[in-house]
């Protein structure tokens, strides 16, 4: 079937559209031996398309896990620096799959992996608003922090949505712990965030993406979303 190349590579589970399209952009794609041009349809079955030199394949089954991702691996499938990646935590999953988002190497928690690329873009697009409920373990006057917190706050030079931020029982050896539930995915908001309100942060772990909860998955561990999930995912 001839569709748009963004259209094709995204359900490949390589990329958005938007990535896709940029992607096609800076010439990383061709088609049958030829630069790709924004605009441009395929069809995927009779046409050779290639991203950076290598053939696309669109999937069979879609695949959908949920990773408790530990400290100290970066959410990428390969890191220039030789550092452990998500690829090495979900090595025994049966399809190729591509984190959806990011969590930073320090931090930690429920990360969505998948191969259907149109699901992940709907998950990070900001129009979703999906919901991210981050615990934050911090040092610092946290009766103090949380009006700055849950106040009208800016990064990037744009105006954040206002964010959920809880205190919640814990505290421990001078730290406390504080629940921030944020709608949007700027590079480490919440960290930054919490240094605007002048609390370091000593540990960060996302717990929630909209319906989608980290439980009580073991840290390092996968495993597939359930039937329920997966339509809630395919409803953004």
């Amino acid at each position: 079937m001839v569709e748009r190349l963004q259209k094709i590579l995204s359900r490949c589970g390589i990329a958005s559209r938007r990535a896709a399209e940029e992607m096609i952009l800076s010439g990383r794609v061709t088609v049958n031996g030829s630069p790709a041009e924004l605009g441009m349809k395929a069809d995927p079955e009779t046409d050779r398309i290639l991203l950076d030199g290598k053939p696309i394949s669109l999937p069979g089954e879609s695949v959908y896990i949920l990773l408790n991702k530990p400290r100290g691996y970066v959410t990428t499938l390969s890191d220039e620096k030789g550092r452990p990646t998500v690829r090495d935590l979900v090595g025994d999953c049966p399809a190729r799959v591509y984190p959806v988002g990011r969590l930073d190497l320090n931090s930690e928690g429920l990360l969505i992996l998948t191969n259907d690329g149109a699901a992940a873009h709907h998950l990070m697009h900001p129009s979703g608003h999906v919901a991210k409920e981050y615990l934050v373990r911090v040092r610092g006057d946290v009766p103090s922090a949380l009006p700055v917190l849950r106040g009208p706050m800016s990064l990037d030079g744009e105006l954040l949505s206002p964010a959920l931020v809880r205190a919640l029982p814990g505290n421990d050896a001078g730290t406390s712990l504080i629940s921030i539930t944020i709608r949007e995915g700027k590079n480490r908001q919440v960290r930054r965030m919490c240094e605007a309100a002048k609390l370091q942060v000593l540990r960060l772990r996302r717990v929630r993406e909209g319906n989608l909860l980290l439980g009580d998955l073991e840290c390092g561990h996968w495993r597939f979303l359930t039937p329920e999930e997966i339509t809630y995912l395919k409803s953004l």
